[in-house]
């Protein structure tokens, strides 16, 4: 089972933006759900991207499970996020001005993606999430994210996503250049809380 490309969009109209936020949602949520968290965002002027996974769901399994039992559906959904960005880049919009959110399963296949394709980006934001494999293969990133600022927020213990691997995931992030910062919230769930939506904003959406 692989993806289909399905691109909900939003806000400013492509061709006339000059900053994309590519959005991407969690297991079982949708591109219309994730888009309207936008509405807490500093991106009034932005155009927004939401890939739809097929079925609600990127891969089947747990994040930390071994790669191959989430393939070929975590290497089609790698694929979908980089045709979104392609979508914005071929448009006019520099690499610079691409920004990136995700959402627990969203999270951690927007911090696979872009350690895999390491370079500035405008920002991104993970809330719950790191990248994607039982075992960190540091091979699969390569790059210089030249000063990207990303924010990382979690709940402990998040029944989903370990804080160790959001910890490894910023610790990466920072050895390819990337500003980091990441907060965790004790016993918060598996949410969205307003002093994360706060530092998205303070740091990326500025």
């Amino acid at each position: 089972m692989v993806h289909t490309l399905d691109i909900k969009t939003a806000g400013t109209p492509l061709d006339k933006a000059e900053k994309a936020l590519i959005m991407i949602h969690g297991r079982g949520g949708s591109a219309e759900d994730i888009l309207s968290l936008s509405r807490h965002f500093n991106v009034k002027d932005y155009a927004l991207l939401a890939p739809q996974a097929t079925n609600h769901t990127w891969y089947p399994y747990s994040f930390i499970a071994p790669v191959d039992q989430n393939e070929p559906w975590l290497s089609s959904a790698l694929e979908i996020v980089g045709q979104t960005v392609k979508k914005a880049l071929d448009e006019g919009i520099s690499p610079e001005n691409i920004y990136f959110f995700g959402f627990s399963q969203g999270a951690c296949l927007t911090m696979e993606y872009i350690s895999r394709n390491a370079k500035r980006y405008g920002g991104a934001v993970a809330i719950i999430g790191g990248v994607i494999g039982e075992k960190i293969n540091r091979e699969n990133y390569k790059g210089d994210f030249a000063g990207t600022p990303v924010f990382l927020g979690t709940s402990n213990p998040d029944f989903h996503v370990p804080v160790e691997r959001v910890y490894a995931t910023a610790n990466i992030l920072r050895e390819m250049n990337a500003e980091v910062t990441e907060k965790v919230y004790e016993n918060f769930g598996h949410s969205i809380n307003q002093e994360e939506i706060e530092w998205a904003n303070s740091i990326v959406f500025k």
